[in-house]
């Protein structure tokens, strides 16, 4: 069984919504729209959906649970979607990479990332599929927190539009093809 749940971390409301911190959601929001998938039935502590994409059934989730606690939502909606943690696709921010940088892996630790390691610590396992969107660096003697926090900058937007449209490519092609084959042509 290939990638049957994507989950993109976020916090709800509106105040976070065009936050660095909420591009897993703005990620769940534009595949929403390139598969037909309705997002906003309230399921698993969540906003979920699903349907089918070129004969895949696949879920959509943005956990309502905040950043933190995550894992509480990607479990439940595991649970009942998918064989093991191999079959979900965790997607978040990542203010270690460069804005506008995708990076994908099979697995591995949740680095400073308070979402992933609630991730990780629900479902038991470092081997969760994730697709971190690189979100830029903090400015020297900038709080972490502030930083993800905040809002991009007009300039940093087209960036950023574009690193989604490609995290859309590179999610469709983990559900089609599987990870490995998304992380040799994502990558880069």
């Amino acid at each position: 069984m290939g990638i049957a749940l994507i989950a993109g971390l976020g916090n709800p409301g509106p105040q976070y919504r065009n936050t660095r911190h909420n591009v897993g959601f703005a990620l769940i929001d534009r595949l929403a729209e390139a598969t037909g998938i309705d997002v906003t039935r309230e399921k698993h502590k969540g906003l979920y959906g699903e349907g089918r994409w070129q004969g895949h059934k696949i879920r959509l989730l943005k956990p309502q649970t905040f950043m933190n606690r995550s894992g509480e939502s990607v479990s439940l909606a595991a649970r009942n979607s998918v064989e093991d943690a191999a079959g979900v696709l965790v997607v978040y921010d990542e203010a270690e990479l460069p804005l506008g940088r995708l990076r994908l892996r099979p697995d591995g630790s949740a680095g400073t990332h308070n979402g992933m390691k609630s991730v990780i610590e629900y479902l038991g396992v470092q081997e969760v599929p994730r697709l971190r969107l690189g979100v830029g660096a903090k400015a020297e003697g900038q709080d972490l927190a502030d930083h993800v926090l905040g809002g991009f900058r007009p300039d940093e937007r087209p960036v950023v539009e574009e690193m989604i449209a490609r995290a859309v490519q590179a999610v469709l092609r983990c559900v089609e093809a599987g990870v490995d084959a998304a992380m040799n042509e994502f990558n880069r």
